[in-house]
């Protein structure tokens, strides 16, 4: 008889011995957990690698252990707006736990790091017997739902030095770690603005003594300063997940 990957005590690992962070994979059962173990793929997630296209059919299920991905909505002419962003709290990929084999978006990794992926065949196959992982995934996509209303309202109504401040905190928020490797073109693409804004942008705030930033580095100094400076986009993201 085939040997069955049992459930290993303490924290939560693949059969390779990765251990596990994202807050998605945790929220299973210990049964439910043995079923998918086999199937968690460690990865690494480098920067600006681009885990799906518009349109295009989803090949995996990403968790993200650490490190971020922007949901990027891609205009005809080929500008870029950022939708939302996916941390260690969620998933990439959602559309598949809906039975959707594509998404609109382009899903690109925003910070480098690391996670999981499971393959869209086994991930649609096991998913009738996770009913935690399934009311896990519904509870996400809800919240990722009115994140990306409140990221839309943000860009169109709030100035870019609290956008920027926002963004830098969300961002800790999700990538586990406290300094963000990322460039001021690229910040701009995801904010919807350009180069020469951004750059004054995070002048200001570390000549507020709120960050440090050099090259392609970010790091917040003061976070309770940069949540009072922030729009109210923030809290209201961060205060609407607390209430599930």
């Amino acid at each position: 008889m085939k040997k069955k990957h049992a459930l290993q005590p303490g924290p939560r690992s693949n059969v390779a011995g990765k251990f596990i962070r994202n807050e998605i994979l945790l929220a299973m059962s210990p049964r439910e957990f043995n079923l998918v173990r086999p199937h968690l793929q460690f990865v690494e997630l480098e920067q600006h690698r681009i885990l799906y296209e518009p349109h295009r059919k989803l090949k995996f299920m990403y968790f993200p252990d650490r490190g971020l991905i922007s949901l990027v909505v891609v205009l005809k002419s080929g500008r870029t707006v950022e939708a939302g962003i996916v941390g260690k709290e969620g998933a990439s990929g959602t559309a598949l736990s809906a039975g959707v084999s594509g998404s609109a978006l382009r899903e690109i990794v925003q910070i480098s790091g690391e996670g999981f992926r499971i393959k869209r065949e086994a991930f649609q196959k096991l998913l009738p017997f996770l009913p935690n992982l399934r009311k896990a995934l519904n509870r996400y996509i809800v919240l990722l739902g009115m994140q990306v209303s409140q990221t839309a309202a943000c860009n169109r109504l709030h100035e870019i030095e609290q956008r920027l401040a926002r963004w830098l905190l969300m961002a800790e928020d999700g990538a586990a770690t406290s300094t963000l490797n990322i460039t001021h073109d690229f910040l701009a693409t995801m904010l919807g603005t350009d180069r020469p804004s951004v750059t004054l942008a995070a002048g200001l705030l570390q000549k507020a003594g709120l960050i440090e930033y050099g090259r392609g580095a970010v790091k917040i100094t003061n976070r309770p300063q940069m949540e009072a400076f922030a729009c109210e986009c923030y809290s209201v993201i961060r205060n609407y997940g607390n209430k599930f």
